[in-house]
């Protein structure tokens, strides 16, 4: 009998099957997106405990310190996860050409998503995900956009090796304007890899480009970026890393570190 109720529960569950199996994959180090779902009844944590990004110009220098920025991802369905995305602290510090400082605390906005992977949930082999989502303006600027936004992520992964994956992701975006007030069109691209040096340690290497068309200051940014993970178990991981400006639009250095974990 209780062998007759397993291979029921077998074929009407294979989702609940699938999701015991599935390993963890997680998004953090990097600039890039995976485009692996959590598996459903599970909830996946990603936190930057530290992000200090430095940008100097002919007007001064700024320092961004973000604490406690957090990504939950939760699996809905074989191939689907909701995402909530919070940064409860921000702190920018701005020197001007004169020495002046002006310090401004805030929190950020609210995003929320929905990823649904289209070819192996489980971010093996050849995998590709859609990721609608919408910014709900909980905090302000700098830290908060200020305003309502949306866009699309579209993460692209496939492995040359048992170790080594390479990664490409694609990102539109109707983003908030610089003064808090309408949007305008932002779109970047990452390409990488991620190797898996072992089964505990890896490394992310990556380059993006991000055009944004913002009324008030367009730009272009390149930017370069490295990162390592290691996993302390199956359930959790660690990591940092640092991203480095490559022209005059973009921020000159970035360094982080965050913990993921799986329940």
């Amino acid at each position: 009998m209780r062998a007759r109720f397993a291979v029921l529960a077998a074929l009407l569950l294979p989702g609940v099957a699938a999701a015991q199996e599935r390993e963890m994959c997680v998004g953090r180090p990097g600039l890039g997106r995976p485009a692996c779902t959590v598996a459903p009844g599970h909830v996946l944590i990603e936190t930057g405990l530290g992000d200090w990004t430095r940008e100097d110009d002919e007007d001064g220098r700024v320092d961004t310190i973000q604490i406690g920025e957090t990504l939950a991802r939760i699996g809905i369905a074989h191939s689907a996860e909701f995402q909530i995305n919070w940064t409860p602290y921000g702190h920018e510090r701005e020197r001007d050409v004169t020495g002046a400082i002006t310090r401004t605390a805030r929190v950020g906005d609210v995003r929320l998503g929905v990823r649904r992977n289209l070819s192996n949930p489980d971010g093996h082999g050849f995998a590709i995900a859609v990721t609608p989502f919408v910014q709900l303006p909980v905090g302000r600027t700098p830290i908060g956009a200020g305003d309502w936004g949306g866009g699309l992520i579209v993460p692209v992964t496939y492995d040359l090796t048992d170790a080594v994956q390479v990664e490409f992701t694609s990102e539109v975006e109707a983003a908030v304007d610089k003064d808090g007030h309408g949007r305008h069109l932002s779109h970047n691209e990452v390409a990488g890899f991620l190797w898996n040096v072992t089964k505990r340690f890896g490394l992310v290497g990556e380059m993006q480009a991000i055009r944004d068309r913002d009324p008030a200051k367009p730009s272009v940014q390149y930017l370069a970026s490295a990162g390592v993970a290691w996993r302390q178990s199956d359930h959790v991981q660690f990591d940092i890393g640092t991203v480095a400006g490559l022209n005059h639009d973009a921020p000159d250095w970035r360094a982080y570190g965050g913990i993921a974990a799986l329940f």
